[in-house]
């Protein structure tokens, strides 16, 4: 009999508690873990109270009565085609309130003992079924917020990239050799430090829904579901996003198969979207797991891995391509570029892929880093190989400034933004120090610019240059020209020099042999042209009478005869700078001019007898036209 009461007295105990809950359940502006909370203890409630008669089945009343009014409020939304979070926040946290009431009577009805108990076994098939709808469901609704509120981004430095300059030759750096140099151009390249740009990928406003919808799927076991509709989506805006950018998943042999113009295109694009994928979108959904599924343990790294593997190894398979391909010189700035690129990132992706689950992307990552920098070693070297082994059959017409020198003077110039990629890239590699110059007075920094990796292998190139442009200069029959051609080269190779970054890393020591050089080239020429021209006008008898009339009409013939022969030849010549250009015309006229006024004025009393074909302001204006690169010829004034 007491036993009996004191069940009695639980029963009113229980009664009253739930009585209690339930007045608390319908207090509005409760939190969603106090509602659960709530909601978890009325159902174990009821389960108590089921529990004392589970016999017959009369207990399990109440159950069945949360049951269908939770299983009401969820299929009535199996026949309305409106999306429930796009119809409140109301609908919304009513749905989860009846899928977390499913979702306890589901955890319930499994822990009491079944004892065979039909109304039990029946209530549970019935709340299973109705939550694996709710699931489902949830999954739709899933899918639709992150697609329905997904942000597409344009952050202010995509469209603001740093122009750079580049020089632009023939495909094929051997082919560069009699064809007319093209100058430099510019390209669009990404800037080198785009820095951190976290973007919201989805409206902040939904991440709060699609927590919650989270929080329910993985307390129902449903997490793997929620993993595979959130990474399906969110690979499929990465997917869409790599499009954008123009990211093209290519095999080894369609790279290798490539033109160098599309190579050299699809490596910068590699560059740019590498940066633009990992520093911004990688992070950004990086912090996009982190927010939704942060608190499910390494389900965030696991999502994530999965959501951007595809997309981060296609990027990773064009680098291995590139750098399994041939190493041919014009992609040396390239190769660098996206060297550089990797090892800008290489923080990014250690920090994004941390787990050990993506260790590969690590390893993957630095493995193609290190290929990077080998292929760019082998390019440097081919690039020096093919400056000492380009050859030429013909002379450069005029002697101007060879299309080689322009191509590598201009190529070089280009390397100082490399400088500390290269001087750790080739700090172990051979250097001819044949013509490698120190420069004791020019200060520290200058100094230790200039006894660099990059500098020493710098002046090595330009000494393989030289050499190959004094072997072209003997293709020329005329000496004069010969010093022409390399006076010209010289001096652009001196002007590249001093007007940028290279002057670091030649020193004012080198450029001052150099300035010796071409000047010595334009004394020669002088001494090659003029001394059998000035030769003509020579005083055999110093201090005595003027020569006789014939003698001095044969002096003047002669004269005019290897003139106006140098005029027709040395127009065509061609002397680019304009300054070096009026330089040796003055300095030309200078000594011609003198000589031939000198000579008129020996002997005043034969200029009057039409013996002089050229008075001295005549000869002045002629070496005028000197070195245009448009042949001319002297109209004869006077018949002999």
């Amino acid at each position: 009999m007491d036993g009996c009461q004191s069940t009695e007295g639980d029963l009113h105990v229980v009664a009253a508690a739930h009585h209690i809950v339930k007045a608390l359940g319908a207090t509005k502006n409760l939190t969603d873990d106090l509602r659960k909370i709530l909601i978890d203890l009325d159902t174990h409630l009821s389960m108590i109270t089921s529990n004392t008669d589970s016999g017959g089945g009369r207990g399990f009343v109440d159950v069945e009565e949360q049951l269908k009014q939770a299983e009401r409020k969820i299929l009535s939304w199996e026949s309305d085609p409106t999306m429930i979070w796009d119809s409140g926040p109301r609908e919304a946290s009513e749905y989860l309130e009846a899928v977390y009431e499913i979702q306890t009577l589901v955890d319930g009805l499994r822990r009491l003992s079944v004892h065979e108990n039909r109304k039990q076994k029946e209530l549970l098939h019935r709340a299973t079924s109705v939550l694996q709808t709710a699931m489902s469901r949830l999954e739709e609704e899933l899918i639709h917020v992150l697609v329905q509120h997904r942000q597409l981004f344009e952050p202010k430095h995509m469209s603001s990239r740093s122009t750079r300059r580049v020089v632009v030759y023939d495909d094929s750096f051997v082919s560069v050799d009699d064809e007319p140099a093209k100058e430099t151009s510019s390209r669009n390249c990404p800037s080198d430090e785009i820095g951190e740009y976290i973007v919201d990928l989805v409206r902040a406003d939904v991440i709060p829904d699609i927590k919650s919808i989270a929080k329910v799927m993985f307390t129902s076991n449903y997490g793997p579901e929620f993993c595979e509709a959130f990474i399906g989506v969110r690979k499929e805006a990465l997917e869409q996003y790599s499009a954008i950018l123009e990211t093209e998943e290519l095999g080894i042999e369609d790279v290798l198969k490539m033109e160098w113009t599309s190579m050299s295109s699809k490596m910068n694009k590699w560059t740019w979207s590498m940066k633009i994928i990992v520093q911004v979108y990688l992070a950004s959904e990086k912090r996009l797991c982190d927010l939704v599924l942060g608190d499910f343990g390494s389900v965030s790294s696991f999502c994530f891995l999965e959501i951007s593997k595809a997309t981060i190894l296609c990027l990773l398979n064009f680098g291995e391509a590139i750098a399994m391909g041939p190493h041919q010189p014009e992609k040396l700035l390239r190769l660098l570029d996206m060297y550089e690129t990797l090892a800008d990132l290489l923080r990014d992706i250690d920090t994004l892929f941390s787990e050990e689950a993506s260790s590969f992307v690590r390893l993957q990552f630095h493995v193609l880093l290190e290929r990077f920098g080998v292929s760019s070693i082998a390019a440097f070297e081919a690039f020096q190989v093919a400056i000492s082994s380009n050859g030429s059959l013909y002379p450069f017409p005029g002697g101007g400034v060879h299309p080689l020198n322009k191509y590598v003077m201009n190529y070089i110039s280009m390397l100082p933004e490399y400088c500390n990629t290269l001087n750790l890239l080739l700090k172990d590699q051979h250097v001819d120090v044949a013509d490698q110059v120190t420069d004791p007075d020019n200060g520290p920094n200058l100094s230790l610019s200039t006894s660099c990796p990059m500098s020493c292998h710098l002046r090595s190139i330009t000494s393989s240059l030289e050499s190959n442009l004094y072997r072209k200069s003997q293709l020329y029959k005329d000496e004069a020209l010969q010093h022409i051609f390399l006076m010209n080269n010289i001096h652009y190779l001196v002007q590249k020099v001093k007007g940028s970054e290279l002057r670091l890393f030649f020193g004012d020591e080198w450029i001052r042999k150099h300035n010796g050089k071409f000047q010595q080239h334009a004394n020669n020429y002088e001494r090659a042209t003029w001394s059998s021209v000035i030769c003509f006008l020579k005083d055999d008898n110093p201090g005595s009478s003027p020569v006789l009339k014939s003698t001095f009409k044969e002096q003047c013939r002669g004269f005019s005869i290897a003139f106006e022969e140098v005029y027709k030849t040395q127009t065509s010549w061609c002397i680019p700078d304009p300054q070096l250009r009026e330089d040796l015309r003055i300095s030309t006229s200078l000594k011609v001019v003198l000589a031939y006024r000198t000579f008129l004025g020996r002997n005043p009393a034969h200029i009057e007898d039409k013996c002089v074909k050229h008075t001295v302001e005549h000869v002045e204006k002629q070496l005028l036209d000197l070195f245009e690169g448009s042949p001319r010829s002297l109209r004869n004034s006077r018949r002999w």
